[in-house]
């Protein structure tokens, strides 16, 4: 088996709010190897986004264990946490996140620069992913004068110029009209071909089906079969 980039075990998550226990995940025992294409499926509410925060280091389990690339999370400083987001994961979300001041460009670049990497290097490294999604004709424009579609792109460019170990998407088509959708999903198909490591969450099977591996979530737990099958 190729070497686990993401390995979980009895990982769960509480929230507490006016002494509510609201119990996200429970029990997580999950693992991706290096190349994976992994979805993560299940109705609202089922603990998907809450599983992808603390994937990408944006949360923390309230138990469990997360070794990332064989190291243990929970033991990182949150100086190393941020370098590790920064470096080793390349997040792609729904709403897409760019920064509307900033050009096509600008946007690529700006988490290659906290990174202190050199000007001409960081410009080599925009272009080529730029070029790899299909926007560099693009490069100067800003995101209100792009479509939806093309914003996403420049979204999954900003995601890995930086060459991270994983890239974790969340609902990535779930601004986007069927066809910018199905564009933005053989994007990632051929960045998954080219070596890539994907962790994906979705509510649509449609977009469920060009991965690899199906996690489904339900109730916060891992469960057998897609949830469609689960009788009520």
């Amino acid at each position: 088996m190729a070497t686990p980039v993401i390995e979980l075990h009895g990982v769960s998550k509480v929230f507490l709010t006016d002494d509510v226990e609201t119990h996200a995940l429970e029990g997580i025992d999950l693992t991706i190897a290096r190349g994976e294409y992994v979805s993560i499926a299940g109705p609202s509410g089922c603990g998907k986004s809450t599983l992808l925060a603390i994937l990408g280091l944006l949360d923390t389990p309230s138990a469990g264990e997360y070794h990332l690339n064989g190291r243990p999370v929970a033991t990182l400083p949150a100086a190393e946490r941020a370098r590790v987001r920064n470096r080793e994961i390349g997040f792609i979300f729904q709403s897409f996140n760019l920064i509307g001041d900033l050009s096509v460009f600008e946007n690529v670049e700006l988490p290659l620069t906290y990174r202190g990497m050199p000007g001409a290097e960081r410009r080599d490294r925009v272009h080529a992913a730029l070029e790899r999604v299909g926007m560099a004709h693009r490069a100067k424009h800003l995101p209100s004068q792009l479509s939806g579609g093309q914003q996403q792109r420049v979204a999954v460019a900003r995601a890995v110029a930086g060459e991270p170990l994983m890239l974790l998407a969340d609902e990535p088509t779930g601004n986007l009209d069927s066809k910018s959708g199905e564009a933005v999903m053989a994007l990632l198909a051929e960045l998954h071909q080219a070596g890539a490591t994907l962790c994906m969450v979705t509510h649509d099977p449609r977009y469920a089906r060009h991965a690899h591996r199906h996690v489904h979530l339900f109730d916060g737990r891992v469960v057998d079969e897609p949830i469609e099958a689960i009788p009520a």
